[in-house]
């Protein structure tokens, strides 16, 4: 078994140029996987559109209709940061369809791991509404297919990307067969995700928030994966590892306030590697969020993709320069505070 990578070609109709997340983004993505010759050692397909039934189990009938209407008839913005277009809901079904692709290579064993690469992203886009570039949420779609669907008792998500996944959250914050966990910068948009947001009802203790201060990079994001994140994983024992990998961390992002390196990401995509070797047979999936630098996205996806295939790569950027705050305190709180911790 391999890697497999689904790709999006759709996503190309999806493209306010003027905005950061346009189609350039993904399209550089893959030129750096093709440049680097990994993307020859991965099993690649083109996915299938996502069948309108899976959206709908995550996703209302307002925001299933919203897009398809606007998408045939012209264009507008849902919201100051969010665009629709001819065509956008095509690359949003097969976007949604790529996450989902991903867990069906994992779960039928037909691939080792799997990044999923998607446009535009989805973790903000929340039950009931398309927000913050995001208009149906992937890796949600992809959760909630392999629990209702493929009958998984429990899915893990991991998400790095520096904004915190509302519609993530939101999505599973009720729902014990789905751990959420979430570091972040804060204050930062959409607002959301603070440490005391720990799930309710049946979900009580599956949400994991770590709301980083600005300037956190390399060794913060460690801090905190090995010592909050990984140990949550261990005492939820997922059957499948999902990860939103967004690279809007990087020094170099225009938007993200963190100071992650190439290199960084690689190394924690390495720690959720691990765990999942550990614990669900070493089924991993990375579905594409953010990451608007044009020299750090490309290079952090071809880095992780290298992690998967287990083919350390190269980090041409290097680190950020300065310190980092110490997020000591943070971690302690965190660890008294959340149920999956205070015995660890």
């Amino acid at each position: 078994m391999t890697t497999a990578i689904f790709r999006t070609t759709s996503h190309t109709h999806h493209d306010e140029p003027r905005h950061v997340e346009q189609a350039a983004r993904l399209i550089a993505v893959e030129q750096a996987l093709a440049a680097s010759g990994l993307l020859a050692q991965a099993q690649v397909a083109v996915a299938a559109p996502a069948r309108e039934r899976d959206i709908r189990a995550v996703h209302s009938t307002r925001v299933v209709e919203t897009l398809q209407y606007i998408s045939l008839e012209g264009e507008a913005w849902l919201d100051s940061d969010t665009y629709v277009m001819l065509g956008s809901w095509e690359a949003a079904q097969q976007g949604a369809g790529a996450a989902i692709e991903a867990v069906d290579a994992l779960v039928s064993g037909r691939a080792a791991n799997a990044f999923a690469l998607t446009r535009p992203p989805g973790h903000h886009a929340t039950p009931n509404r398309s927000m913050g570039f995001c208009l149906l949420n992937n890796i949600a779609i992809a959760a909630r297919y392999a629990t209702d669907v493929l009958g998984l008792e429990r899915v893990a998500i991991v998400d790095y990307d520096v904004h915190h996944g509302n519609g993530t959250q939101d999505t599973f914050y009720a729902d014990g067969r789905v751990l959420f966990c979430s570091s972040h910068g804060a204050p930062l948009y959409p607002g959301s995700g603070q440490a005391d947001e720990t799930g309710t009802g049946a979900g009580t203790g599956t949400t994991l928030n770590v709301p980083l201060s600005y300037g956190v990079g390399d060794s913060g994001y460690s801090q905190a994966y090995r010592e909050l994140i990984v140990p949550a994983l261990h005492r939820f024992q997922p059957e499948l590892l999902l990860v939103s990998a967004g690279f809007d961390g990087h020094w170099d992002d225009p938007i993200g306030p963190h100071a992650l390196s190439v290199t960084g990401y690689a190394g924690l995509t390495q720690l959720l590697k691990d765990a999942a070797a550990e614990l669900c047979g070493g089924r991993i999936a990375l579905v594409l969020e953010g990451g608007y630098s044009m020299r750090a996205l490309p290079a952090s996806a071809n880095a992780v993709l290298g992690v998967l295939l287990g083919l350390p790569q190269p980090d041409p950027l290097g680190g950020a320069a300065g310190g980092e705050p110490d997020i000591a305190p943070l971690v302690g709180g965190i660890k008294r505070l959340h149920p999956l911790l205070q015995s660890c």
